[in-house]
């Protein structure tokens, strides 16, 4: 069985992999950017992902065709590039919604490819997400109002800075909800006026005939 950790990673590798081919080095600095905002990356959990996925047959390795830069570098890179079945892979893990993607680094990588995900898993991820953090508001409130008297005040500040932290993603999620709402609005508008445009141009009269 994967761990969840270990499902964030692969999601990243195949993600970015669908990108582009890249060396492991390249690799290494992407998921670094990717997953350093969610939390800190071990690159030595990098290797033994790619390990899993090559054996998988999900993603492959082919050298460089590039000649190496210096004399010194000899031994032609790496280059890791995504299969057929590594596509595959990936679509069925961008279809994924469920709890695993609303936790904070399930959410963030997930997010980081919503340009590559389903408008309603899209949706379901947002209010997932959204459900979760409420959920945790609530809980934070309610151990405030239980101990607050308990706290110095610079235990009660930073209480109050990671629940304005939370506040403000919900507010966040709530505008990205509304945009997604608007946007499948619109698309279900312009679906239905392009099915009428078809309809009258179906029904309308064929040129050089009368109508009888």
């Amino acid at each position: 069985m994967v761990s969840k950790r270990g499902g964030v990673l692969e999601l990243a590798v195949l993600g970015l992999l669908h990108e582009s081919p890249m060396h492991g080095y390249e690799l290494r600095k992407r998921l670094n950017t990717l997953l350093g905002m969610f939390r800190a990356f071990s690159y030595g959990t990098l290797y033994p992902c790619l390990k899993q996925l090559l054996a998988q047959g999900l993603i492959t390795e082919d050298e460089d065709e590039q000649p190496p830069a210096t004399l010194q570098s000899k031994r032609a890179k790496i280059v890791y590039k995504l299969t057929a079945e590594g596509k595959e892979q990936l679509q069925k893990l961008l279809t994924e919604a469920g709890p695993a993607a609303w936790e904070d680094e399930g959410f963030g990588v997930h997010f980081a490819f919503f340009a590559q995900t389903r408008a309603d898993v899209r949706l379901r991820i947002l209010e997932g997400r959204r459900s979760r953090l409420e959920e945790r508001l609530d809980h934070v409130r309610t151990a405030l109002t239980r101990t607050r008297e308990r706290f110095d005040s610079y235990t009660l500040e930073l209480q109050n800075h990671g629940l304005e932290s939370v506040e403000r993603e919900v507010r966040w999620l709530n505008e990205l909800i509304g945009r997604e709402h608007a946007r499948a609005a619109d698309e279900r508008q312009r679906a239905d006026e392009t099915d009428v445009h078809d309809d009258n141009e179906t029904d309308a009269p064929r040129r050089g005939t009368s109508p009888s």
